[in-house]
Order: structure tokens, then C-alpha cells, then sequence
């Protein structure tokens, strides 16, 4: 969980990049100026980048309009990478039978970089309401209870953890005391529960699993309106989590499950 205390960053690339994802959170298309001023970037550098993404097949661009949107381009580079992530492949028939015989939507996380976690994969419940969240969308390192559980394997001192607590954001708001105290819960447990903090009337119950060096890797989370899971249905639920924990390991040559 270190970080590095000097990088080399190719601003072009970030800035490229910093557009790419921009796109990929908009609803409908943007035009430069949007971009530019929601960004912070010359409008010149940004039409230059907006034009070499659709050049190279990530943009779509609207002469209508004049807007620019994501382009299904980006899916080939997403293939490669998902086609190595064989964890995801192996675990989303787990998450469909664990959404289905509990009514809730699973999640499963994956850690990037030192303070963000990723959805990489999600099913959701055969249910009226639901709560659903976007393949792609990121969450700061200590969200919810996914955060509790990779806070516990991360090995960071208390004053670590506080420094990333503090720049977190919280609907129901938790003091880092309280907050920390769980952690030694967590620890007994092995899963952490989460009611309202990350998003109010929501309870989120997650596991996490590590990497085969030992180093947090994966969250799996599930997530539901509190008032449709009560504490019976909510001690199933651990245990499911925690029997997919306990037969979930790391092939430390290939990063495959075996389960």
C-alpha cells in the first residue's frame, strides 16, 4: 500500500485519459467547451485530444451536435484486460446465486492503485426496487463496508487509515474513533456491515478476499434497501459471503480462482 513519493507523469496521457473518463460518466453527448471547463484544460488541447479519441476509435463525435461520446472502441481494450481477470469469470456465477437466493444486489470490487476500488463485475436480484451501480464506477479506498474490509487487510498504522478517512465523504456521518473501533469486528468476524454510513437507508455487507501475496486485491459487497433485509436475513447473507471467503484462493502463477 505504499506510494511511490515522486512519478513521472506524461501530462498529455493524463489529461487523454482524465477525457476518456469523463465521457464514460456522461449521460449524453459533451461538447468541448463542457469538457474543457469541467476539466480545467485549454479548450485547444482539449478539441486536439477529443479528435485523436475519435481517430483511434474511443470518441464518437456528432456533427449535429457538435458533441462527443464514448465510443464501443474502448470495449476491445477492456477485453484484454478482463480476459486476464479470470476472477471475474469464475466469481459472477457465485454473485448471480448469492443476488438471487438473498433479494440483494452483489457487487464485486477490485482494488486500484493505493486509495480507489473499481466495480469490475455486479448481478442484481430478481426484485421490483433495487439498488443497482455502474460497471466502471469508483469508490475512495475506505467506502462503505468494503472499506472496513480492506482497511483490516492493508496493514496501514492507525494514522494512515485516518489520513484516508478524513478525505472520505459519508451520508450518515461516523467519527474516525468509532469508525476505527470496528475494524477489531471486522477482524473476529471476517465481513463488515455497513448501515446508512455510505448511503443513508442502505446496508452494505461485504468480505474481502486478498491477493496470494496477502495484499488487498478484491471486496465482494452486497447492497440493499435496509428496511428489505432484517438481522435473520442479514446473518444468512454473512454466511454466505464468508463460505465464498473460505473457499475463494489465489493462484499466485495464473491469478485464478479456484473455488
Amino acid at each position: 500500500m505504499n506510494t511511490p513519493s515522486q512519478e513521472k507523469l506524461v501530462g498529455a496521457l493524463v489529461n487523454g485519459l482524465a477525457v476518456l473518463r469523463f465521457l464514460q460518466r456522461s449521460r449524453g453527448g459533451v461538447g468541448v467547451t463542457h469538457v474543457a471547463r469541467e476539466l480545467n484544460l485549454n479548450p485547444s488541447n482539449c478539441f486536439n485530444i477529443l479528435r485523436t479519441l475519435v481517430h483511434e476509435n474511443l470518441a464518437n463525435f456528432d456533427p449535429n451536435t457538435k458533441t462527443y461520446t464514448l465510443s464501443m472502441g474502448v470495449v476491445s481494450l477492456a477485453q484484454g484486460a478482463l480476459d486476464r481477470q479470470n476472477h471475474i469469470r469464475v466469481l459472477h456465477p457465485v454473485l448471480e446465486r448469492l443476488a438471487v437466493t438473498h433479494g440483494v444486489a452483489m457487487n464485486l470490487w477490485q482494488l486500484i492503485g493505493n486509495d480507489r476500488v473499481l466495480l469490475v463485475d455486479r448481478a442484481e436480484p430478481n426484485a421490483t426496487v433495487q439498488i443497482s451501480m455502474r460497471i466502471g464506477q469508483r469508490l475512495p479506498l475506505l467506502a462503505g463496508a468494503l472499506g472496513r474490509c480492506l482497511a483490516v487487510q492493508s496493514g496501514m498504522t492507525r494514522a494512515e487509515l485516518q489520513e484516508r478517512f478524513d478525505r472520505s465523504k459519508f451520508a450518515t456521518p461516523i467519527n474516525f474513533d468509532d469508525w476505527y473501533s470496528q475494524l477489531e469486528q471486522v477482524k473476529r468476524d471476517g465481513y463488515a456491515l455497513d448501515q446508512g454510513n455510505f448511503s443513508r437507508g442502505v446496508t452494505t455487507i461485504s468480505v474481502g478476499i486478498a491477493s496470494s501475496e496477502g495484499k488487498p486485491f478484491l471486496a465482494v459487497s452486497a447492497i440493499a434497501v435496509s428496511a428489505q433485509i432484517d438481522g435473520t436475513r442479514l446473518k444468512a447473507l454473512a454466511q454466505d459471503l464468508l463460505a465464498l471467503k473460505r473457499t475463494s484462493a489465489l493462484d499466485g502463477s495464473s491469478t485464478a480462482f479456484q473455488i
